[in-house]
């Protein structure tokens, strides 16, 4: 039972490289929390990485680790097609979920996920951490302010070289559901729609290679329509020879740009421009110490357990990055 005067005990679900390099500091290094118990499919690699990190459990299955009595809620890291049925899993067992983007492989999935987690009464949140970043809460506030006038342009570009990662399923559609489009492409879409506080209304995607059933892309570009007139635009690529993250901000009275928005732990730098052809000025730029994001988004969510109230980055809000990916992966299906 959780209560205010006891640490709220996290399982992990899908312990594999990033969850122990990331995900498993920030649990232990976030105030009333504890890590209970952690979850890889075969039995004694889990019984292994616990001895090694000093975690009390470890099990074969998410279902084994969801029935230990000792775990309050989990976080799902799993492959991107398993985070559905872990999900479930989890709900039905009582515990509350924090799940990776992308929330789900399609929007079947994640409406299935909502639904099971309100009738249990759980809570459901999907790790969109950039949400806790302050330089991305300070771009939004100058969107709001309307020193940019009105928004033109709103382009977000996240890339690296996919050659480098550990994940062996990262361009197996059956398992990851999408190439960069799901793994990256989602982080800039949800930065995009928080940043401009608008929803998108349509999507045309360029995908390299075009997709097969068994294979996702490497390479996309994807058009967007914002309700309010914005247009948008996501690069998101794994053929690249650096990793390289930007957010751009276009206005008819200025613009704004970040480098490395997604990253926590760094000193970084918003730089504000509301010169023009007729009007030139000094572009202003804001520094900003970016904590780990990670820690940021598990004690929000903590709180929410604690106090019922509301999560920034609840299951709906996964839902409606999931009818984007959706759709921009639709002519492949």
């Amino acid at each position: 039972m959780v209560t205010p005067h006891t640490p709220l005990r996290f399982g992990i679900i899908g312990f594999g490289n990033f969850a122990e390099r990331t995900i498993a500091p920030a649990l232990r290094a976030t105030p009333g929390v504890s890590l209970t118990a952690i979850q890889k499919r075969s039995l004694d690699a889990a019984r292994a990485k616990a001895a090694e990190h000093n975690i009390p459990r470890s099990y074969a299955t998410a279902e084994d680790l969801a029935a230990d009595p000792d775990v309050d809620a989990v976080f799902i890291v799993s492959a991107n097609a398993t985070h559905c049925a872990e999900t479930i899993a989890a709900a039905r067992a009582g515990k509350h979920v924090i799940v990776e983007k992308p929330m789900a492989m399609d929007v079947r999935e994640a409406e299935e996920m909502i639904a099971i987690c309100a009738r249990q009464n759980v809570r459901l949140m999907v790790a969109h951490m950039i949400r806790f970043s302050p330089m991305v809460h300070r771009m939004r506030e100058v969107v709001r302010s309307g020193i940019l006038g009105k928004l033109v342009y709103a382009r977000a570009d996240f890339v690296y070289d996919g050659r480098l990662s550990r994940r062996d399923w990262l361009r197996d559609r059956g398992v990851a559901g999408g190439g960069p489009v799901f793994d990256i492409g989602v982080h800039c879409l949800d930065t995009l729609r928080f940043v401009l506080d608008d929803e998108v209304q349509d999507v045309r995607a360029v995908l390299n290679p075009s997709p097969s059933a068994s294979r996702t892309e490497d390479t996309a570009q994807l058009g967007l329509r914002f309700a309010g007139g914005t247009i948008g635009s996501i690069f998101c690529s794994y053929e690249a020879p650096v990793r390289r993250k930007e957010i751009e901000i276009m206005g008819l009275e200025g613009r704004m740009t970040a480098g490395e928005f997604t990253v926590g732990d760094v000193t970084a730098q918003l730089h504000v421009d509301t010169s023009t052809d007729s009007r030139p000025e000094k572009p202003r730029v804001e520094t900003f110490q970016v904590p780990n994001l990670y820690i940021k988004e598990i004690s929000h969510f903590v709180d929410a357990v604690r106090t019922g109230s509301p999560l920034v980055t609840p299951g709906e809000n996964g839902l409606a990055n999931q009818r984007v990916l959706d759709r921009a992966l639709a002519e492949t299906r």
